[in-house]
């Protein structure tokens, strides 16, 4: 999860602030299309900002809004779910004097708002009591640290704002100095990696010091391996909140065991090389040649462990072994922070923009889009992105070459990388996702490229858009076919259509015609007509969502060849296809057979 900070800049007069704040806290600048276009200093530009601003909270992103609180109320709003894991967002008014934490007060905003305030001089306005009183949030410590039990922290408050005194124990999350001690008090407060449950008067935070290091068999069960990994953490009396990540072999990124148990306890997986972990054998306790011969090092889970908590750390449960795979852990002397250490598993993401508006991309598309780092694409498809591509590295393909595109994208992903795979309409349809689908299983990949995580997401497709543009002529059975013979067989395609033609579907067409195809679309034309009436309804839809679409409905019988190009979807009705003149217009709906039912129930009725 990327959690540099956003600054969302809405007016020209609030760019200045901005920009300040920006290189202060190493934050982007996303501002608005209307306002802001053209200035460099802006890493992302956003047409609505409501939408903009509730992606970035959704995707975890902190906010930093030079606006009015109610512009980030509205906008956050649906999203609210669990207040311990929502990102800070900060309103801050356009003089930079009030500094305002909405929301994650106690993760980050409380801590960010005085640092703003400090840098611009303004007032942080926090209002939660025990920071606003001792200026210490004991609920919410910062990243890399957990409390024990945050039920605990309210009545622990309570007692101290009632005049308890408190002793310590180990280096604690922020400066205790701002509390009443006393060697004798009544409170504790306690930091630690071993387990502890802590109490209403006692305060346990855990540094996020432990790396738990696993090795797998191929296709291991989640379920004994998260069982091996509680036993060996409940054996070493260790705390799960103390964990950091889990670390492995690059060859086990695929490993759904590993990953289940890196879930189990809400922690990174990441994955190192070989030659990695075999730099850390001087420091093994149990060093295998098997283990060598097989994977390239003479230890995973100990290796993993000890190469995550780096040279001066060290080895504090051996590795353990059972029939599935093997565990073992070290600690850090520092808080670790899991991105520093090898890499993430690499995510594809093969998203459809739809037709071609903004307002038929998904929601999860824009999600998926904004958690890549790095587009794939074809060059008019990136475009299509517009302010949502900017900040991200695009990699642009020219038109045909499909296949290299794919293969890029995934080795991108090989490499530990966020990437999306950007296709027209719905990517499953004619798109990208087959390819990715059909690469992975017939060519030549890096061995990272083939252990990915791969996400698909619908989208929509032309023939909905043509559909819904018209009426509803997809209202019952119907089939796609591709007229493209590139691909595909000529007479494997003349099959299909007689067989959609005998069939009586409704029949959406792709790929019609090009500049030296021009005879299939004049073929299914001649076929269909041997099975339905020429004046069955035709809808011929280019551009669809663009500012240069087009929708007509013409006649089969006087369907020509010369009206269609490749940017046209053809839907040819079935021979229930209905016209129905409305609205000063023409649409066509294929009837699903609710009259049927209606003369049987007043049938039933008369009876």
């Amino acid at each position: 999860m990327n959690t540099q900070p956003v600054i969302i800049v809405l007016t020209q007069a609030a760019l200045p602030l901005a920009q300040q704040l920006a290189k202060t806290l190493q934050a982007d600048i996303h501002g608005s299309q209307k306002r802001l276009d053209g200035d460099p200093s802006i890493t992302v530009l956003f047409d609505d900002a409501i939408s903009h601003i509730g992606t970035l909270f959704s995707a975890g992103r902190p906010i930093i809004g030079l606006c009015a609180s109610g512009i980030l109320i509205r906008a956050v709003a649906p999203h609210l779910s669990d207040k311990h894991s929502e990102p800070p967002v900060l309103a801050i008014n356009e003089n930079g004097k009030s500094i305002v934490p909405l929301l994650g007060g106690h993760n980050g905003a409380n801590a960010l708002a005085r640092k703003i305030a400090d840098d611009l001089a303004g007032h942080a306005a926090i209002t939660t009591a025990g920071d606003a009183h001792f200026g210490v949030a004991l609920d919410e410590p910062p990243q890399g640290w957990r409390l024990a039990n945050k039920a605990d922290a309210k009545p622990f408050m309570a007692a101290l704002l009632n005049g308890g005194r408190v002793k310590i124990r180990g280096k604690l999350p922020f400066d205790a100095n701002k509390l009443p001690q006393s060697d004798s008090g009544e409170l504790l407060l306690e930091s630690t990696v071993k387990h502890q449950t802590g109490s209403t008067t006692h305060l346990v935070y855990h540094p996020k010091k432990l790396v738990m290091g696993l090795g797998a068999i191929r296709n291991a069960d989640p379920i004994r391996m998260i069982a091996l990994a509680e036993q060996v953490l409940a054996d070493a009396n260790l705390s799960p909140l103390a964990l950091s990540c889990i670390c492995s072999h690059t060859v086990k990124a695929d490993e759904a065991a590993i990953h289940a148990v890196a879930d189990h306890f809400g922690v990174p997986a990441r994955f190192l090389s070989a030659e990695t972990l075999e730099a850390e054998t001087p420091r093994l306790k149990n060093p295998s040649d098997i283990v060598f011969a097989e994977v390239g090092c003479h230890g995973v889970a100990e290796a993993g462990a000890l190469s995550g908590v780096g040279t001066t750390g060290h080895l504090i449960v051996e590795k353990q072994k059972i029939d599935q795979g093997t565990c073992a852990i070290a600690e850090a002397t520092n808080i670790i922070e899991p991105q520093t250490i090898g890499r993430a598993r690499g995510r594809l993401s093969v998203v459809g923009l739809g037709p071609g508006q903004p307002d038929w991309q998904t929601p999860e598309v824009s999600r998926l889009v904004a958690g890549a780092d790095h587009l794939v694409g074809y060059s008019l498809y990136l475009d299509l992105l517009g302010a949502q591509a900017n900040g991200k590295t695009r990699h642009d393909f020219p038109l045909g070459a499909e296949e290299d595109r794919v293969r890029h994208a995934l080795v991108l992903a090989g490499e530990g990388k966020s990437v999306a795979l950007v296709c027209s309409g719905d990517p499953g349809i004619y798109a990208m996702a087959t390819l990715v689908w059909e690469c992975l299983d017939q060519t030549e990949l890096p061995d990272g490229a083939k252990r990915v995580e791969i996400i698909t997401t619908p989208g929509i497709s032309a023939l909905q858009a043509a559909s819904a543009r018209a009426g509803a002529i997809l209202g019952h059975d119907f089939c796609t076919i591709s007229l493209s013979d590139l691909l595909t067989p000529w007479e494997a395609i003349q099959t299909r259509i007689e067989g959609a033609a005998t069939g009586d579907f409704v029949i959406a067409f792709y790929n019609p015609v090009s500049k030296r195809r021009r005879t299939q679309l004049a073929y299914a034309k001649e076929i269909l007509l041997q099975h339905r009436p020429a004046d069955t309804p035709v809808i011929l839809g280019s551009n669809l969502g663009r500012t240069e679409e087009q929708l007509r409905i013409v006649d089969l019988g006087d369907l020509n060849v010369d009206d269609v190009d490749m940017l046209t979807v053809v839907l040819v009705g079935s021979s229930a296809s209905r016209r129905l003149a409305f609205d000063g217009g023409t649409r066509v709906y294929t009837p699903r057979g609710y009259a049927r039912k209606r003369e049987t129930i007043t049938k039933e009725a008369a009876e």
